[in-house]
């Protein structure tokens, strides 16, 4: 029971949006909201293709976030390894920069990264927007990342060792395979990251062709700035698809990964 009521809780926000998204102007103006619309209408999504570039925007957002959780794995990945098979000072240093670089706020380091940024030519640039991605969700992939390498028996490395294979060959065919559920969750979770931000897409792009999806959802506007409700959340709607549809690709990769490496551990 307790288990039905947690998963009601974080399903409410997201069944209320789609609720909201198909209610007509008379629905969400009135005093007395019902949980179902009345007259389902797609009013509201004809209203927001019509008003805001939603499909340029989210391939904009499906560039940036898939090229930034694919660069960040990939760094990740040697970065992990080093950091648990090889331990030193750096390497404790490095665990010590993952959690302190979690904890200074946004508006702390986006005017120094502004000003490196414009000195490399890459402000209102989508390149300079995946460089600051990758760099953002990087610590947190290094995090994960360790926790699937200690779980890797070490004797399996020395096995291949003793095989004649060297440490390159036997990270790409020892190991890499008994990863692949951190790879895939690690990347998933680096492509929402990625494909939510809002603040550094906000400050560093400027041109509205290059603009993502979660800027774009702060121009429904109706009448005196106020939001315009239901155009927003069909928007809103459209954006979570693609969080929702590369979750559902990589979840038989996912739980495929966890029998592949049970089964060669």
């Amino acid at each position: 029971m307790a288990l039905l009521c947690y998963l009601v809780f974080l399903a409410f926000p997201l069944l209320w949006l789609v609720s909201t998204a198909f209610k007509s102007p008379q629905e969400l103006g009135s005093l007395h909201p019902t949980w179902l619309p009345k007259h389902p209408t797609l009013d509201n999504f004809r209203s927001a293709f019509d008003q805001q570039p939603l499909l340029h925007s989210a391939l904009n957002s499906l560039m940036v976030a898939g090229a930034a959780a694919v660069l960040s794995v990939g760094v990740a990945v040697p970065a992990a390894y080093v950091m648990v098979r090889f331990k030193s000072r750096v390497s404790r240093a490095g665990t010590g920069w993952i959690l302190v670089s979690q904890m200074f706020p946004l508006v702390l380091i986006i005017i120094p990264l502004f000003m490196v940024l414009k000195n490399l030519h890459l402000i209102d640039s989508r390149i300079g927007l995946t460089v600051v991605y990758v760099v953002w969700t990087l610590p947190f992939a290094l995090w994960m990342l360790q926790g699937y390498v200690k779980a890797v028996p070490a004797s399996l490395e020395e096995a291949a060792a003793i095989d004649g294979c060297s440490r390159l060959r036997t990270l790409r065919s020892v190991v890499l395979p008994l990863l692949v559920p951190g790879l895939v969750a690690t990347l998933m979770f680096s492509f929402v990251t990625a494909w939510n931000e809002f603040f550094f897409a906000l400050v560093l792009l400027k041109s509205p062709e290059k603009q993502t999806m979660s800027v774009i959802l702060t121009h429904f506007l109706g009448a005196e700035g106020a939001a315009d409700l239901g155009p927003l959340a069909a928007a809103s709607v459209l954006a979570t698809l693609p969080s929702l549809l590369f979750f559902a690709l990589l979840q038989k990769r996912l739980v495929g990964g966890m029998m592949t490496g049970s089964v060669k551990g």
